[in-house]
């Protein structure tokens, strides 16, 4: 994703601010009319349940925005629905998009989704770019872009976005013989992810007992071909996966990382993969923003003031969300008004401040929050500094319909299988074309 110039940010954010307080306060307090199948509002006073579907943290409920946004407005009930598979949570709502039941008023969708959320789905949602108070230009530009639909149509408002870091235990690093500044430690593995694997090695050789240099061979993969410019689509949205520069360079960097036993060799957002953040089982994580939440939850009171945020060893994005408001739901007009609530800049940046959620909204980036954020369970990281300098560096690629399918089975099956059973390599990626074949074409 790119560098992106940002003039008249304060105009851009003031503007955003009153027209969406205009939204919350005509959609809130709209009369005459009871909320149905068509979205219209709900008569002056009455009780409007809004139901929202996420998965994994989004951080609205950390934040105590729903508590807030209830207070404010009386007459709406928020109730949250949280799946923390995402592949389930995106099967389900397909499922249910197809038939048009079952919906929350609010769904997130993953980035890895979008495409397929604004192809073959595009018509299931809402255009949220006509709603009063949006303005497609508050976001960063690849964000918005990612979203919209061909015929123009602005399906999801972003929530977050993934600029990378490494994550690391200062204690493990001392233990095992290797800096601990977050600064030195950055030149460990400097200009390529391959240097990762290699100080990984250097760990494990004076690895204290029991621990390994890393969590994941999977999650390693997807920060690795998060840096590429081509990974499994190209810019018409086809499939490219089995010849993509970028995504061999992955899986090779996974496999090495393996082979070397550097990996724990945990399926990550399982529940042996969160049980061992509170037992110090490895020494670093590869760290989207959203991680630095993820990481204090798990690790708890024994973990926190050890783990510190280094610098990649390239600029990338991996994960970021969006809120979308699906057709058949039953109060458009008030999801709408919530949405663009929750992915304001202030909003955003309250996320940030509380699980690492790094907005996406370019004034949410600028925000005295954001950029001052240090996490209590960092200690005096400069956790905002670090993470808002790198998403100035985020180059965006391209992204297809089925990416999403594709990721989840090289990494859950794929990588996962060479990890776990020591698969050969070859019969391990035969495997996962056969997979993505029979899924994608089956």
């Amino acid at each position: 994703m790119r560098t992106t110039s940002r003039p008249r940010r304060a105009a851009v954010l003031a503007t955003s601010a009153l027209a969406a307080s205009a939204l919350l306060l005509t959609a809130c307090s709209s009369s005459g009319t009871k909320s149905n199948s068509d979205g219209s509002s709900a008569a002056s006073g009455e009780k409007v349940t809004l139901t929202v579907g996420d998965f994994g943290t989004f951080g609205y409920k950390e934040a105590g925005l729903y508590d807030e946004y209830m207070a404010a407005h009386p007459n709406i009930k928020i109730e949250a629905n949280t799946t923390q598979d995402g592949q389930q949570y995106w099967d389900a709502l397909t499922t249910h998009l197809a038939s048009g039941s079952g919906l929350a008023d609010i769904q997130a969708v993953e980035v890895g989704y979008i495409a397929q959320a604004t192809g073959t789905l595009g018509d299931k949602f809402t255009d949220l770019g006509k709603v009063d108070g949006v303005n497609a230009s508050a976001w960063l530009p690849w964000k918005s872009k990612q979203a919209t639909t061909a015929k123009g149509s602005l399906i999801g408002l972003g929530t977050d976005i993934g600029p990378m870091a490494v994550c690391y235990r200062k204690d493990l690093f001392q233990q095992a013989g290797l800096p601990t500044d977050r600064a030195e430690v950055a030149k460990l593995w400097a200009g390529d992810w391959s240097k990762f694997v290699d100080a990984g090695k250097q760990y494990q050789a004076k690895a204290p007992s029991g621990t390994f240099f890393t969590d994941s061979a999977s999650g390693l993969f997807n920060a690795a071909l998060s840096a590429e410019s081509t990974q499994y689509s190209d810019d018409s949205g086809k499939l490219v996966y089995k010849d993509s520069a970028g995504v061999k360079k992955a899986w090779d960097i996974a496999v090495s990382a393996s082979q070397a036993k550097i990996s724990a060799g945990l399926r990550q957002f399982q529940d042996p993969w969160n049980a061992a953040f509170a037992n110090a089982k490895f020494a670093t994580v590869v760290c989207p923003s959203w991680m630095t939440g993820i990481i204090s939850k798990y690790s708890g009171d024994s973990g926190k003031g050890k783990w510190d945020i280094a610098a990649p060893p390239v600029a990338s994005n991996w994960g970021g969300a969006f809120l979308t408001v699906p057709k058949a739901g039953k109060h458009q007009k008030e999801a709408a008004a919530l949405a663009a609530w929750l992915t304001a800049p202030e909003q955003q940046a309250k996320v940030f401040t509380k699980v690492g959620n790094l907005p996406s909204t370019t004034a949410g980036l600028d925000l005295p929050a954001v950029q001052s954020a240090k996490l209590d369970f960092f200690g005096d990281t400069p956790t905002g500094q670090i993470f808002a300098a790198a998403a100035k560096g985020i180059k965006p690629a391209p992204i297809g319909e089925q990416d999403g399918t594709v990721k989840t089975i090289i990494t859950d099956n794929g990588i996962l299988d060479i990890e776990e059973h020591g698969t050969d390599p070859a019969k391990a990626w035969a495997n996962v074309t056969k997979a993505v074949d029979d899924k994608v074409n089956g």
